[in-house]
């Protein structure tokens, strides 16, 4: 139960199986009685129209009865109804209804009774527009500053603005760029209506522009030069919200609070007129309504503003002053002035619970039971207190502050990983992702797989939950890294004033054995490419070090050890005998990456567990750039021959879309004409166009393919480069970011030019040769233009400059930008470079 909630003055069931929604409701005094006070109108989908005048009633018997004013069934759904001066040469006030193909404007009249059954109401009909396009949503103002009645703007399912000035109808202009309606609200202050495009940005149109826009009597083309006069409609501002709009809103209490409101998704947006931000709050709940009203304090304005729990809160600009809770999930909320309440909160259901309210609370008759009077034993409750300071320690340092990190242990077995997460209460969603070439499923066939065990183990209720998921290899050619990440969200129960505890997120990273891409093979002396790395330690049995694959080894020594990959490389580590050297060899440069890595890590848990703290490994050079450059080369190819491609299409596209029309155009003619062969160039055409298709998808894959491998050579240079020059973790992170900036490429930005411009900007900075020129490179204005680049020779030769740089002693550090401002990259398609140049 809660203590704040909305105090019940009035409140009414409307019907069964009625629908609802934002717009069927709105207060006046709709049968102009003089006295001020407000009448709540209410329509349904079902095409019920009710008035009512709420009031209390002292007898539990015809409360609604005796409130209700008129109810008529009409003969079309109700979409919206709202209260003001729609008849010209009138001062009193009217109910517009608007139906899906109909406009109807009613007086309410209401005669005095002669009998004990009260006064009676009428609704009659004053004018009505039939609608050509099906209505949406509908506003109401003084449009072009016209004093003295209102005009009516409907905005149609397929984004046309239908004017009506009474019961005429003015213009109709189609909104640009429109898919889905929107909310739609008129600004008197600036004579403009505002609404929310499907780009989910917030458009202004002005009423003088919408006035002499281009005449909107049907959907046009708008590549189409236009057939009539006028200027073509544009927005005199817009913003983007990045979010679906429920609401608008445009309140004017007075001039220095002069704002627009926005409702959106997740967020609550104030705006200026001219569409600047004032300020904009996001929201932890879903919304469904909201109003803003008048505040007392000049320059501030009151909201209220319901959501999916069943809250009412009150906020003062972005303070929440106020939660009331409602027995129901508002679609539309009001404030009236009644005979007997002023200020009353008036809300709506969807199902048709209508509620009169104001805020209160709930006292509380709870007293202090006495107890017997006693006199405490001081030493039983510092006893007591320190036990208690003892749980609560333990408590914090095991749950609370700081989450608990994850911790990965290995289990013996070939195939099977598990991961431990302690101390967990409840969980509430788990996330599991490995690299886009492996796939988590729950059955494989034909491919090694990798078990992963996931267990929580709550202390709290001693119960534990495994989740499992099996990891294999999806794809003709290895990952680039094969570690994953897990995400797990759940709840803490340190605080015991929350009822669902702590909201807390857990992330972790674990790595798939190597087992999961490469199977024991026979050694292969012949290679192509070697890599060999250098330690301080005596020589390490190889099948110590790899027991998953010691197995089905057939050197018994442990000298020699071959990695035969699914995708059909074969990668062979040879260890001397004399020295402390070891070597990694294969035909494929990319495939040692994998071999190379898991080797340099299984020698530091290897010597660590040994208690060797000085082991050292380094790589004695040189750096294998050449045979690096050659993933690089092919990469680059494959990007070329995918605009080649694009292009080819688009010229072949153009080609037959012209043959169509030659053949329509001869299909079409009432005399008929030979063809000339045109069927057997479309046919030629079509066949072009597919084998075409066909070659840019297959080239799709290996372009995605060498992106892969390419990551794979650079994860290989990057960490030969730090062995080779002994980098701190730091710097090779700092290098790493450098040559990987992207994780997959985009027709709009590739691998060439991102890492081309990281590598220059280092060149430019920390590897400068000149400490001066630092500073002085970092404040300039302008950067490199991000554009698809002709070759790949001036990338070579920064990597290799930056290469250079580092073994003389260059210092890879961020430090000495932290004064400088950093350049501004202009990021340009390869298009919008071009029209520059």
């Amino acid at each position: 139960m809660s203590l704040f909630k909305a105090r019940d003055w009035w409140s009414a069931a409307l019907g069964e199986g009625e629908e609802f929604d934002q717009g069927c409701l709105c207060v006046g005094d709709v049968d102009n009685s003089g006295t001020g006070h407000d009448k709540v109108v209410v329509g349904s989908y079902m095409g019920m129209l009710r008035i009512f005048s709420p009031h209390t009633n002292k007898s539990s018997e015809g409360g609604v009865a005796d409130a209700q004013l008129l109810e008529v069934q009409l003969q079309n759904a109700i979409i919206q109804v709202e209260v003001g001066k729609f008849v010209s040469c009138s001062e009193l006030l009217h109910l517009a209804v608007l139906h899906p193909r109909k406009l109807s404007v009613y007086s309410v009249s209401g005669t005095a009774g002669n009998v004990e059954h009260g006064d009676q109401y009428q609704l009659k009909l004053v004018y009505e527009h039939n609608l050509k396009r099906t209505a949406c949503n509908m506003t109401y103002g003084t449009f072009g500053g016209v004093t003295g009645h209102h005009s009516l703007c409907i905005q149609s399912m397929d984004g046309m603005l239908m004017f009506f000035e009474q019961d005429s109808y003015s213009f109709g202009r189609f909104l640009p760029g429109f898919l889905l309606p929107g909310p739609l609200i008129y600004n008197s202050r600036t004579d403009s209506f505002l609404t929310v495009s499907s780009a989910l940005q917030l458009e202004s149109y002005k009423y003088e522009t919408l006035s002499v826009a281009t005449e909107a009597e049907s959907r046009q083309d708008p590549d189409l030069p236009l057939k009539t006069g006028g200027k073509r409609l544009m927005p005199d501002w817009t913003l983007v919200l990045g979010e679906q709009a429920l609401d608008l809103s445009v309140p004017s209490f007075s001039h220095s609070s002069a704002s627009i409101f926005v409702l959106g998704e997740r967020n609550l947006y104030c705006l200026r007129d001219n569409g600047q931000i004032r300020f904009m709050k996001k929201l932890e709940f879903n919304p469904s309504c909201f109003l803003p009203y008048a505040s007392v304090s000049d320059g501030i304005t009151n909201l209220l503003l319901g959501n999916h729990t069943n809250m009412l809160l009150v906020y003062q600009d972005v303070t929440l002053k106020w939660a009331a809770q409602l027995p129901f999930v508002p679609v539309a909320v009001r404030v009236a002035n009644f005979l007997e309440l002023k200020g009353a909160v008036v809300s709506l259901s969807s199902e048709g619970h209508l509620l009169c309210s104001y805020m209160g609370t709930d006292p509380s008759f709870f007293t202090t039971p006495k107890v017997d009077a006693r006199e405490a034993d001081y030493e039983q409750v510092d006893a007591e207190m320190k036990k208690l300071q003892k749980v609560i320690r333990e408590v914090t340092r095991t749950q609370g502050g700081r989450p608990n990190s994850l911790t990965a242990d290995k289990i013996t077995s070939t195939y099977i990983l598990c991961l431990l997460f302690k101390q967990l209460t409840e969980v509430f969603s788990l996330v599991v992702r490995c690299q886009k070439y492996q796939r988590l499923t729950e059955k494989t066939d034909g491919y090694p797989e990798v078990l992963i065990f996931i267990c929580f183990l709550s202390s709290a209720v001693g119960s534990s939950t495994v989740v499992a998921f099996s990891a294999f290899l999806n794809g003709r050619y290895p990952p680039a890294d094969l570690t994953g990440d897990i995400t797990v969200s759940y709840s803490s129960p340190t605080d015991i004033f929350l009822f669902s505890g702590v909201p807390r997120v857990l992330q972790s990273r674990f790595s798939l054995p190597l087992s999961l891409v490469c199977v024991p093979s026979s050694p292969t002396k012949t290679t192509k490419f070697k890599i060999t790395v250098d330690t301080n330690q005596p020589p390490v049995n190889l099948t110590a070090i790899f027991p998953e694959f010691s197995s089905k080894s057939e050197d018994k020594d442990g000298n020699t050890l071959a990695f035969q990959f699914l995708s059909g490389a074969k990668v062979t580590v040879l260890a001397s005998k004399t020295s402390q050297r070891y070597r990694v060899q294969s035909d494929s440069f990319e495939d040692m990456w994998l071999v190379v890595k898991e080797l340099v890590q299984r020698f530091d848990q290897h010597f660590a567990k040994l208690g060797i703290k000085d082991f050292k490994k380094s790589f004695s050079g040189p750096l294998p750039l050449q045979e690096y450059f050659l993933s690089v080369d092919h990469h680059f190819q494959l990007r070329v021959n995918a605009q080649q491609y694009q292009d080819l299409l688009s010229e072949r596209a153009v080609q037959f879309r012209a043959i169509q029309r030659r053949l329509l155009t001869r299909f079409k003619d009432k005399t008929p004409a030979p063809l000339q062969s045109l069927d057997t160039l479309l046919d030629a055409t079509y066949s072009q166009v597919m084998a075409l298709a066909e070659a840019a998808e297959e080239n799709r894959a290996q372009l995605e393919e060498a992106f892969v491998r390419l990551r794979s050579a650079t994860h290989l240079l990057v960490l030969l480069l730090s062995l080779w020059q002994g980098l701190t973790p730091d710097q090779t992170a700092i290098l790493e970011a450098t040559l990987l900036p992207l994780l997959q490429d985009t027709p709009q930005l590739g691998w060439e030019e991102s890492c081309d411009a990281a590598v220059s900007h280092l060149l430019r900075s920390c590897l400068s040769r000149n400490p001066k020129d630092q500073a002085t490179s970092l404040a300039q204005a302008g950067g490199p233009v991000l554009s698809f680049p002709r070759d790949t020779e001036r990338l070579k030769k920064h990597i290799a400059l930056m290469c250079d740089r580092i073994a003389k002693g260059g210092r890879l550090t961020l430090a000495s930008e932290a004064n400088a401002q950093v350049p501004i990259q202009l990021l340009l398609l390869p298009h919008e470079a071009a029209a520059q140049v």
